[in-house]
């Protein structure tokens, strides 16, 4: 009997991931035409002997996550439950606080899988491998170059046995490049070290608590386990974990691009696993030119060739993109020209500028109208409009310039919304302006002979782009 744990987090975390996990909590953004965690539970239900998949965060449990686990029991004849943490309790905190419930049954060993990576999760040759040689903890693991490996935690293997000798989590200098996958298969006395990492955690709360405070109750903070500094480093060396190295795919997806990268690789990966699920050439259908998934509600025309280009871009629901209009954003892939690089997840900001990143606009939401994406013509320059929540009316122009019409210059912006510091230094943006208003109203509005494409965030109230 085995059992699988899917670590999902909570609304505090994932705001690299932002702003796609405004409207959705991140576990159920689509990825590859499904909920990111779907991936984790078609592996997972795949696995002889699996009996009950349990999902552990501190989201609310609302509608969404209600639905979504009532259609993923019915379709994999599986119970799959959600255990809500009371607080965040960590990587490890989860594990230990709902123990009874991940041991009730006896299982063998219980998978215990990251919600934000992508991976082909080679599951059956993790339990072959521990069946082969049990030991408390079993680690997946992959390469990765030099640089990259101090994004990541680092493990120094025996090559012979495949025991974790060392572990490093995000270490300052190279250690080693072999890295964490965030996919673990652990015996029922793995829980016994994370025991000891709460009652030292407890003993040490007591020891701060202010004079005259109660100490016999619980401390707060000894829920907090972090699996990979307080266990894996703390244990390495000792015989107790191992690790199996994958050269399938696998990536983290900590931000908005590196989702449309995990997209990508899950749409080559269902070639093997779910063909079904590409897009195929039809009879009076539209062509179709490599891996790609069409929603069941969506409508393709069969002469849906619009001189519109979309690239690197995340679409929000209800939105329209025109004829004649480009919309592209800066990819952040791996080099394809070394075999271990991975994707790099790093934030939408650094030091008070936005960084290239892919482009995403926005949904409607609050009946403030549907965000679209118009084109008109003018000169060859097209003309982008978006619509965000605020209900901020402003145009942007990519391209290049010309002298044909004022409109084709394109705002130079930092922040516009609420929070924004908006066109006039205050966030004061009129709603509903149009961009003659917005010419009219006397703003300076800088001319270069051309400009990088539309870097845009439409979240909640804010709008956002490069300069």
């Amino acid at each position: 009997m085995l059992k699988a744990v899917i670590l999902i987090g909570g609304p505090q975390k994932g705001t690299r991931f932002r702003p796609l996990s405004f409207e959705v909590p991140k576990p159920l953004f689509p990825v590859a035409g499904v909920p990111m965690i779907q991936h984790h539970i078609e592996a997972c239900a795949q696995v002889p002997g699996m009996q009950e998949i349990l999902l552990i965060g501190f989201y609310q449990p609302d509608e969404a996550l209600t639905r979504f686990l009532e259609a993923a029991q019915q379709e994999f004849n599986l119970p799959v439950r959600y255990l809500q943490e009371f607080v965040p309790l960590g990587t490890g905190g989860g594990l230990y606080h709902f123990r009874d419930q991940i041991l009730a049954g006896g299982p063998e060993a219980f998978f215990v899988l990251n919600a934000d990576v992508c991976s082909d999760f080679p599951l059956s040759a993790m339990l072959a491998a521990y069946r082969r040689q049990p030991h408390p903890f079993l680690l997946l693991g992959t390469t990765a170059n030099r640089t990259q490996s101090l994004n990541y935690g680092c493990i120094v293997e025996n090559p012979q046995t495949h025991e974790v000798l060392h572990y490093v989590e995000k270490p300052s200098t190279f250690v080693s490049d072999v890295i964490n996958c965030g996919i673990y298969l652990f015996s029922p006395e793995a829980l016994k070290p994370l025991r000891d990492v709460f009652q030292r955690n407890q003993q040490d709360g007591q020891f701060c608590l202010p004079p005259g405070e109660d100490s016999s109750g619980l401390w707060p903070g000894a829920g907090t386990i972090r699996l990979e500094q307080d266990v894996f480093s703390a244990l390495a060396g000792q015989g107790q974990i191992y690790v199996h190295l994958t050269d399938g795919i696998w990536s983290q997806i900590k931000s908005a691009g590196s989702a449309l990268y995990a997209s990508r690789l899950y749409l080559g990966q269902y070639q093997l696993t779910h063909p079904e699920r590409l897009a195929k050439h039809t009879p009076g259908g539209p062509r179709i030119r490599g891996n790609v998934y069409i929603h069941p509600t969506a409508k393709v025309a069969p002469s849906a060739v619009e001189h519109t280009c979309v690239l690197h871009t995340i679409v929000g629901w209800g939105s329209t993109v025109g004829r004649w209009a480009r919309v592209e954003g800066t990819p952040n892939d791996p080099n394809p020209n070394d075999p271990r690089a991975h994707m790099d997840s790093e934030s939408l900001f650094k030091d008070g500028k936005l960084l290239p990143a892919i482009t995403i606009l926005g949904t409607t939401s609050q009946g403030t109208g549907t965000p679209q994406v118009m084109a008109s013509p003018c000169g060859g320059c097209p003309r982008v409009c978006t619509r965000t929540h605020a209900r901020v009316h402003v145009c942007f122009f990519l391209q290049q310039t010309c002298t044909k019409c004022l409109p084709c210059a394109r705002p130079c912006c930092e922040s516009l919304g609420a929070r924004g510091q908006g066109a006039d230094g205050q966030g004061g943006i009129p709603a509903r302006w149009q961009w003659p208003q917005l010419l009219a109203s006397g703003l300076p509005l800088p001319m270069a002979s051309s400009w990088s494409p539309l870097q845009a965030a439409g979240s909640g109230s804010q709008l956002r782009c490069s300069s």
